[in-house]
C-alpha cells in the first residue's frame, strides 16, 4: 500500500501507538522489552510513532526518546500535551486537563527534553480544556510552530465543530480519535471535516482494544488496572453480547486470507486515503501481524459485508463511561453511543 501524508510528511498507512508500552493496560513491559519492540518496529518499516506526555507520566516519551533518537531523521514523531499527570501535595499524581497557553508551552518543553529532539513533527492537543477557548490553546501551539519547536498541530478527541474553530486560527494537520468497525463515531462528521480541510485522520484503537483480534474472550481475566475494566462495552454482559458479532467477521478473514486483526486494519484504511492507523501492542509477533495488513486488499463486496456485520446499532454499550465521556468533545450517535 502506498504511503500517505501526515503533517506534510510521507508515512506508511500504519504507524505505532506507543501507549501500551507504559500505560493503561495493566503492568507494562520492562523498559528493555519496550525498547526492543520499538527496534523491531523500525526493522519492520514503521516510520510513524505516536506517544504523549500522559503515558506513564512522561515515561513513554523517555522510552521513545531513548530508542528512536539515533534514527530521528528517518521517522515522523508525534506527541501530545494538554493532558498530564500532575504531582499533588500528598505525593500522588492526578490526571489534569490543562490547555492554558503557559501550560502547553511548558508541556512542549518537557516533551522535547524527554524525546531528545529539538522539534516534534506533529503535536496534538490531547484533550480540549473546557475552561480555555480552543483558539487560545491552538494559538499558542501555532507560536511554537513558528519558533521551530513543533512541525505541525493536531487535535485529539474533538468534534468537527471544534476542528473548524481551531483550523480558523492555525492549520490543523491531523485529528486523532478512536475508529474501528465497532467505534464508528468519526463517520458522523469528523472524517468528512478532515477531508474537507486537508487534515489527516489518525485512528487509534483500530483493533477495538483487542476485540477485533479475536483473542480476548474472557474480560474477567483483564488485569485489575486495565482501562477496559471501566469501559461499558467490556462489562461482562455487554461483552458477551458483543462477542456474538465476531464469528462472521472471523469467517470473512479466513475467506480473504488474513487474520482478524489484519482484516480490521484493512477496513479502517479503506475508509479514506487521509486515514493513518496507529495500533498499539507490546508483542513483537502482533506488531508483525499488524504491519502485514498493508498487504491485504479488500473488494467492495467485502467492505459492504463488514459494514453490515458490525455497525453502531449492533454494538452493545458506549465506548466510554459517562465520566470519561464528559472529558471529550467527540460526536455521539442519537442513542448516546
Amino acid at each position: 500500500m502506498s504511503q500517505r501524508t501526515l503533517a506534510g510528511r510521507d508515512v506508511k498507512p500504519i504507524g505505532l501507538g506507543c501507549m501500551n508500552l507504559s500505560h493503561a493496560y495493566g503492568a507494562p513491559p520492562t523498559a528493555a522489552q519496550g525498547q526492543a519492540l520499538l527496534q523491531r518496529a523500525l526493522e519492520l518499516g514503521v516510520d510513524c510513532f505516536d506517544t504523549a506526555a500522559l503515558y506513564g507520566g512522561g515515561a513513554n516519551e523517555e522510552l521513545v526518546g531513548r530508542a528512536l533518537a539515533p534514527v530521528r531523521d528517518r521517522i515522523t514523531l508525534c506527541s501530545k500535551g494538554g493532558l498530564v499527570m500532575q504531582p499533588q501535595a500528598d505525593g500522588t499524581r492526578k490526571r489534569v486537563i490543562d490547555g492554558r497557553p503557559e501550560a502547553l508551552r511548558s508541556h512542549v518543553e518537557q516533551s522535547l527534553a524527554r524525546l531528545r529532539t529539538e522539534r516534534i513533527d506533529l503535536y496534538f492537543l490531547h484533550r480540549l480544556d473546557p475552561k480555555v477557548p480552543v483558539e487560545d490553546s491552538v494559538g499558542e501551539l501555532g507560536r511554537l510552530v513558528a519558533a521551530g519547536k513543533l512541525g505541525a498541530i493536531g487535535l485529539s478527541e474533538v468534534s468537527a465543530a471544534t476542528l473548524r474553530r481551531a483550523h480558523a486560527v492555525h492549520p490543523i494537520a491531523a485529528l486523532q480519535t478512536e475508529y474501528s468497525l465497532w467505534t464508528r463515531n468519526p463517520e458522523i462528521a469528523v472524517l468528512a471535516a478532515c477531508r474537507e480541510l486537508g487534515a489527516a485522520f489518525v485512528a487509534f484503537s483500530p483493533l477495538a482494544r483487542a476485540f477485533l483480534t479475536n483473542t480476548l474472550h474472557d474480560v474477567s481475566a483483564l488485569p485489575g488496572k486495565d482501562i477496559r475494566r471501566g469501559m461499558p462495552r467490556f462489562a461482562p454482559a455487554a461483552y458477551a453480547a458483543n462477542l456474538e458479532l465476531l464469528p462472521p467477521f472471523v469467517a470473512l478473514a479466513g475467506e480473504v486470507g488474513c487474520t482478524p486483526a489484519q482484516l480490521a486494519l484493512a477496513w479502517v484504511l479503506a475508509q479514506g486515503e487521509h486515514i493513518i492507523a496507529i495500533p498499539g501492542t507490546t508483542d513483537p509477533a502482533h506488531l508483525q501481524e499488524n504491519m502485514g495488513a498493508l498487504q491485504v486488499r479488500l473488494e467492495a463486496g467485502h467492505l459492504r459485508r463488514l459494514d453490515a456485520m458490525i455497525d453502531p446499532a449492533r454494538v452493545v454499550g458506549p465506548r466510554y463511561s459517562a465520566a470519561a465521556q464528559a472529558d471529550i468533545d467527540t460526536e455521539v450517535f442519537a442513542d448516546g453511543r
